[in-house]
């Protein structure tokens, strides 16, 4: 949640105190997992600023953590219909179209960001998972080597490289991306190490 406070485009509704503080409550709520109430502040939010991009995106990151994947994806929709440059709700919806079995549309989403933000590591990530999916381990392979070079201390593009080796039988790259994990973070390295070293 941490990402969304860091990332999120300027937005309209922290312009009136009230509002702010009913954003700033929601957020808060989405960290506890209060998703019920937080979705309650954000939609009178909303109600009352249809057009600002970060509380649609609070919102998509709320049914998200729901598992309602069509209203996530609707409001990410709108985030980047608001706001074409909020790479965190590109990254998002195409993790929500990969869910849902739109893996194709997830690439074109992720090729839209890519072309306005080729240096948003996350977005290689995810690409990296479609295409892991879809058994195109080249470009899988491809994808999380990018995120890795872009955000290279970033443990869960490491994970994520090591789930890709072992997924292909790569004993060697698992044990190098574990080994870097280790340092980065030892909860994940465990996670491998406890099950493979």
């Amino acid at each position: 949640m941490n990402e969304m406070k860091r990332e999120e485009p300027q937005s309209a509704v922290l312009q009136d105190p009230d509002n702010a503080q009913k954003y700033e409550l929601a957020l808060s709520y989405i960290e506890e997992q209060r998703n019920s109430e937080a979705l309650e502040l954000l939609d009178g939010c909303i109600a009352l600023k249809s057009r600002d991009a970060a509380l649609y995106y609070a919102r998509g990151v709320t049914y998200l953590s729901m598992g309602n994947y069509r209203k996530a994806g609707w409001d990410l929709l709108r985030t980047i219909a608001l706001d074409r440059a909020f790479m965190p709700a590109y990254k998002h919806l195409g993790f929500v179209q990969l869910t849902l079995g739109k893996e194709e549309n997830g690439l074109k989403t992720l090729q839209q960001a890519i072309e306005l933000d080729p240096g948003y590591a996350d977005l290689y990530s995810v690409r990296g998972d479609i295409y892991l999916d879809l058994g195109e381990f080249d470009k899988a392979r491809e994808a999380f080597e990018m995120a890795v070079e872009l955000d290279p201390q970033n443990p869960e593009f490491h994970y994520k490289t090591a789930l890709y080796y072992l997924s292909r039988g790569e004993m060697q790259g698992l044990k190098r991306e574990y080994e870097l994990l280790k340092t980065l973070d030892a909860d994940m390295a465990e996670q491998i190490g406890s099950l493979f070293f």
